[in-house]
């Protein structure tokens, strides 16, 4: 079996790669919203300053629906994906929990998916895609061949 370039399924791959990574950032940034002081005493309790977290809610919630509508997707990943890592660190540092160790691991390998964002972009199916299409229509033909590669 030979892949076309490009591959026929890449863009609903990458929406439902980009839907998958948004959920639980989304979910969670909600939830946030309306557990606002039991978060507060979490974050107090692993000794991050609960003035962060409104910060933590806009990147949870407004990351992951950028994520999920493709849009300004390489920037909103980018943010996910350092937000995973110090997740991991502050949070799941305790590496002798199996339990802890597994979420460490969730949240580094999640990193990892953003990070993939970051560097092949958020495909077709997004307004990230639609606007880069807008602009290859408005270019002479010769240029837009050249733009897509």
């Amino acid at each position: 079996m030979t892949l076309q370039a490009p591959f026929a399924l890449q863009a609903p791959v990458a929406l439902l790669a980009r839907l998958l990574l948004a959920l639980i950032f989304v979910v969670e940034g909600w939830g946030k919203l309306f557990n606002y002081s039991g978060t507060l005493q979490y974050m107090d309790h692993h000794g991050v300053p609960g003035i962060l977290l409104p910060l933590v809610i806009l990147t949870e919630l407004g990351g992951g629906l950028l994520v999920a509508f493709g849009f300004l997707t390489r920037v909103a990943a980018f943010a996910l994906a350092g937000f995973c890592v110090l997740t991991a660190l502050l949070f799941h540092g305790r590496l002798s929990d199996p339990g802890e160790l597994i979420q460490f691991y969730k949240d580094v390998a999640m990193a990892g998916g953003f990070l993939a964002l970051v560097a092949f972009g958020a495909g077709d199916w997004s307004v990230d895609g639609l606007a880069r299409s807008a602009e290859l229509s408005d270019m002479p033909t010769g240029e837009a061949r050249e733009q897509r590669g």
